[in-house]
């Protein structure tokens, strides 16, 4: 399912990383950033809100307003209950929707507030999302303490938070101009420590059906940009787009965010590139958002890839189900 928007812009992002992102190829695109991985805080949950609030507090002083002129905000994060998130929300006293997408939660969120403002039931809405490294590796990986190797086709969970304002203010730069809900995708991939493969199929789907809902071409695109696939997913991304929907991203500029976020070749500890949902995020509301602000690219298709599982369901030995949620931000 696709929509077209004609008055929803993205007005402001905001963007706070960790060390890891801090000293990757896109840190002069960040607006703040943290030394180290507790960021000041006592607990790595802890670090994680404190992040999310710090992108939300700049969000509101670059966009010039308070929080009570912001009508809602949708947010969602990797861990049970999207605790942070909520943590987050409780601070501002803002009318909150808690979303759950995994990786995909940022243009999940994107869609849901475009939807609203393109209704008229809202007129500012801010879309955010947290991660960090270590709350993902408690709760979904090994303890670190125990040092177990990762193969190469691992992910590394980026530690960031993003908030992005959307509204009806015609006086922003770019425009979200269509989106596209994804479908949940079954494989029947298995391996937690490859999620490029799990997704990369959700991606494929979802670019198709955006395609075809809009009877579009990939060269409609200065960009196409996938979530968190790394550097596996990614060429497994392209070689099963073209087979299944001959699909052929090389008419376009196609990139997987999990490899622009980090220098694979000098921060070996990424492994096959960046994850979690702010990975994707960052490389959009930064980067990206320069890019369309300054007029260098007029449409920008950002698929953020999703994984749909927890370990219960890891342990038994379940199939890990993937989505992806596509959105097209426009220059104008």
């Amino acid at each position: 399912m696709t929509f077209t928007y004609h008055d929803v812009y993205l007005e402001q992002t905001a963007t706070v990383v960790g060390p890891y992102e801090k000293k990757g190829p896109l840190k002069k695109y960040f607006d703040a950033s943290y030394s180290d991985l507790h960021c000041k805080e006592a607990s790595w949950e802890k670090a994680e809100v404190r992040l999310f609030k710090h992108s939300i507090d700049l969000l509101l002083k670059k966009s010039k307003l308070k929080k009570e002129q912001v009508d809602c905000l949708i947010a969602g994060d990797l861990l049970n209950q999207i605790t942070p998130s909520c943590y987050t929300a409780e601070e501002y006293n803002i009318p909150f929707l808690g979303i759950y997408a995994a990786c995909a939660t940022a243009t999940e969120g994107l869609i849901i507030a475009a939807n609203l403002v393109e209704a008229g039931q809202m007129n500012t809405v801010i879309v955010g999302t947290s991660s960090h490294n270590m709350t993902s590796e408690k709760q979904f990986r090994n303890p670190t303490e125990y040092g177990a190797p990762k193969p190469g086709t691992a992910t590394f969970t980026a530690t960031a938070g993003v908030s992005m304002l959307v509204s009806d203010e015609k006086t922003s730069r770019v425009k979200i101009e269509s989106g596209t809900i994804g479908k949940v995708v079954d494989m029947d991939q298995k391996d937690p420590l490859n999620m490029g493969a799990v997704m990369a199929p959700a991606a494929a789907e979802t670019l198709h059906q955006h395609l075809s809902d809009l009877d579009r071409t990939v060269e409609d695109y200065d960009m196409i940009l996938t979530g968190d696939l790394g550097c596996i997913g990614k060429e497994i991304f392209k070689d099963y787009v073209k087979e299944e929907y001959q699909i052929d991203l090389e008419k376009t500029t196609y990139n997987d965010c999990g490899t622009m976020l980090y220098d694979l070749d000098k921060q070996k500890d990424v492994k096959a590139g960046g994850s979690g949902p702010t990975c994707s995020a960052l490389v959009n509301a930064s980067y990206i958002f320069n890019l369309l602000k300054t007029k260098k690219v007029k449409r920008v298709l950002w698929i953020a890839t999703g994984a749909l599982f927890s370990p219960t369901f890891a342990f038994q030995k379940e199939p890990i189900l993937a989505i992806a949620h596509a959105v097209s931000l426009e220059a104008i």
